[in-house]
């Protein structure tokens, strides 16, 4: 999948979308005290290290005010940046720029913050194991969520519950777990079946059954290390839960192929970036 998962209609659509939230009912009424037609310069500068993204969103958050404004971008999207780095210099009308102001450094910072983090896991296990999301996102902002992961060099697990059959501990909880795989195998139709276990006995009870994907759900090293070896010939491997910078390399090293990781997501420390007149 390209690092590209969405079109400019639909970040087009996420910026007026946005900038309507931030100027309903009467505009930048603060900015309008300015005069009309003063041109000004502004630089947006990186406050951090990180990898920096979203810059679509930030140039049609100001295209979407004023077209005349000009946009030079010193950096490209998903490249790394260091603390006091140029990323642009935006050239305009200074009432729509201080307009726009907000709107263009949240879409900014927000996807930086997150392939930022992403990249700090992807470092960590090098390439032992891949890094992926998961569906612990803010409603409506998964697409750009997930867009900002790959930025960062990680893998993208399902986008919504019809993507594939994840049947997890509470659908365990529900049902006995070797029926729930038989079913799920019987309406497969070319979807993925990945079956969450939290321990070696519910693997037991299902190994040799035709699904694609074991996810060991929050077990330690040592136990995920005997999963692994049960089942990595018969299914692709994954870890989850618990998982932070200071544990996923002992994660990796256990030989699992996939780890995801919902703070990538859920957790977010946005990049700081900020705009210079």
């Amino acid at each position: 999948m390209s690092k590209k998962i969405f079109g400019k209609n639909f970040i087009r659509d996420a910026c007026k979308a946005a900038l309507n939230e931030d100027l309903y009912p009467s505009g930048d009424i603060s900015s309008k005290l300015l005069k009309n037609n003063i041109k000004k310069k502004a630089k947006l500068i990186s406050n951090q290290a990180g990898i920096i993204g979203g810059l679509e969103f930030a140039k049609q958050t100001f295209k979407l005010l004023d077209k005349k404004i000009k946009i030079n971008f010193k950096k490209k999207e998903g490249s790394k940046i260091k603390k006091g780095d140029l990323i642009a210099v935006i050239e305009g009308n200074i009432k729509h720029i201080l307009s726009g102001e907000r709107v263009a450094l949240n879409f900014l910072s927000h996807i930086s913050g997150i392939a930022t983090t992403t990249n700090k896991f992807v470092k960590k296990v090098k390439k032992k194991s891949k890094i992926c999301c998961t569906r612990k996102t803010i409603p409506n902002l998964r697409l750009i969520q997930k867009y900002a992961v790959k930025l960062g060099g990680g893998t993208n697990h399902r986008f919504n519950l019809s993507d594939e059959f994840l049947i997890k501990d509470n659908h365990i909880a529900s049902m006995n777990i070797m029926k729930l795989v038989q079913l799920a195998i019987r309406k497969k139709k070319n979807k993925k079946i990945t079956v969450e276990v939290d321990n070696l006995n519910q693997l037991k009870k299902i190994i040799g059954l035709k699904f694609d994907r074991i996810l060991f759900d929050n077990m330690s090293p040592k136990i995920l290390s005997k999963g692994v070896k049960l089942s990595k010939k018969l299914y692709e491997t994954e870890a989850s839960g618990g998982i932070t910078l200071k544990n996923v390399k002992i994660i990796a090293n256990t030989g699992v192929e996939r780890i995801s990781i919902g703070l990538l997501t859920r957790s977010i420390n946005s990049l700081d970036l900020k705009l210079e007149i």
